[in-house]
């Protein structure tokens, strides 16, 4: 019953959401070339707040646990499970403070309107996931960029999304290269929950009703904590706090 009330309110948010990137997209390029950085950020800050609000139109409602415990003035390194498009929306409002950027595969880079050009342009970086050896030099300037600015990077160490919500095995490498370029960073370790039931039949239609949460764990030093034990925790926190 869920998936046949969804048809008709799926289709209204799906043009809601695109028409949303159509009017973002010329919005971002004038922030971004007559006004500069601050300007764009902006920008990309209220497309992804209409973004949650078209979310709103098929029932979803957001919780963020722990923001106040985010440390300020320095790099962060966000760790987080992956379950849909909707966690990335939802870090660059909720999380708006500390510049978040991404480590994106290429395929999104261009042809989007609005998310292509914010990945091109706003300091996220697009790896090639069949290149491993690409990747290194690309993570590596996120992490100086992160290091000298005091922002921060998101990495989703599963490397795809979950479509049930079941973990899958956390890779170390990517956040190894930006534990190594940006050592006053702190790993921050989050929990997503529930984004998945919002593409649970696919694409189309969506799901209705959901209760996304992001819970933000205890920073974690890079400096002060060997990477081992580092990934441990880390993973720990994330996993153990994923509701199925």
């Amino acid at each position: 019953m869920e998936k046949i009330i969804s048809y008709p309110i799926s289709l209204i948010a799906f043009v809601l959401f695109l028409l949303t990137l159509v009017i973002f997209h010329p919005i971002q390029w004038i922030c971004l070339n007559v006004f500069g950085y601050q300007a764009h950020k902006k920008s990309v800050d209220y497309l992804n707040f209409c973004l949650l609000r078209v979310g709103h139109l098929i029932g979803n409602t957001y919780e963020v646990k722990n923001r106040d415990c985010l440390p300020k003035d320095v790099p962060l390194i966000i760790v987080a499970n992956h379950q849909s498009l909707y966690d990335i929306v939802g870090i660059i409002w909720f999380l708006r403070k500390f510049h978040p950027k991404f480590v994106s595969k290429q395929e999104l880079a261009s042809g989007i309107p609005s998310v292509s050009y914010n990945l091109r342009h706003g300091g996220s970086v697009v790896i090639d996931r069949k290149d491993p050896k690409q990747a290194i030099p690309v993570i590596r300037k996120l992490a100086e960029y992160i290091e000298k600015h005091k922002r921060s990077a998101v990495i989703f160490p599963e490397g795809t999304r979950s479509k049930n919500g079941k973990p899958k095995e956390f890779a170390q490498s990517g956040l190894k290269i930006l534990c190594k370029f940006a050592p006053s960073a702190y790993v921050v370790p989050l929990t997503i929950n529930n984004s998945w039931k919002i593409v649970k039949f696919g694409a189309f239609p969506l799901g209705l009703g959901n209760r996304v949460s992001f819970t933000i764990h205890e920073p974690i030093p890079v400096k002060d904590t060997p990477f081992e034990t580092l990934m441990e925790r880390t993973e720990k926190a994330v996993v153990t706090s994923i509701k199925i």
